[in-house]
C-alpha cells in the first residue's frame, strides 16, 4: 500500500488510472487515457498566455466485453496564480457529453455510448471527488 503522504501529494487527478486498475476487472489490461485543457474565452491571461481553469481526462476500457468510458474534469482556482496551492484543485466525475460541451469538440459515437454516468446537470450542484472510492466505475 502506498504511503498516505505520498498519495495525497499526487492528488486524485494523478491516481485515476491506478484506481481504475484497482477497482475494475479490465479485459486484457488495456486502457486508453487521454485528456487536455478546456479553454474558455474568459480564461486568465498570464505572461501573455491563456491559462485554462479546467482540464479533462477520459479513461476508456473494456470490462466483460463491454466498452466503457469515464470522464473527469479538474478545475483550478487561478485567483492567486503565483502561489497556487494544490488545495485549489478540485476533481469531478462528469459525463462525456459535458467534456464535449465544455471543450467544443465531439467524441466518436461508440465512446459516447460507452459512458453511462448520470450526474446533476450543473457542475455547481455537484461536490468534488474527495477520495478515489467516490468514483462510479459502473
Amino acid at each position: 500500500m502506498e504511503d498516505f503522504n505520498q498519495s495525497s501529494k499526487r492528488g486524485l487527478w494523478g491516481q485515476l488510472e491506478d484506481a481504475l486498475f484497482t477497482e475494475v476487472e479490465i479485459d486484457d489490461l488495456k486502457v486508453s487515457a487521454f485528456g487536455g485543457p478546456v479553454f474558455q474565452d474568459d480564461d486568465r491571461i498570464y505572461r501573455d498566455r491563456q491559462i485554462p481553469r479546467e482540464f479533462f481526462k477520459v479513461l476508456a476500457f473494456v470490462e466483460q466485453g463491454q466498452l466503457k468510458a469515464k470522464a473527469f474534469l479538474l478545475t483550478q482556482n487561478l485567483n492567486q496564480l503565483e502561489a497556487l496551492d494544490l488545495d485549489e484543485f478540485r476533481v469531478f466525475q462528469v459525463a462525456l457529453s459535458e467534456v464535449e460541451s465544455r471543450g467544443r469538440f465531439r467524441f466518436p459515437t461508440a465512446l459516447r455510448n460507452a459512458d453511462t454516468l448520470t450526474v446533476p446537470e450543473s457542475l455547481a450542484a455537484r461536490t468534488p471527488l474527495e477520495d478515489l472510492t467516490d468514483i462510479d466505475w459502473r
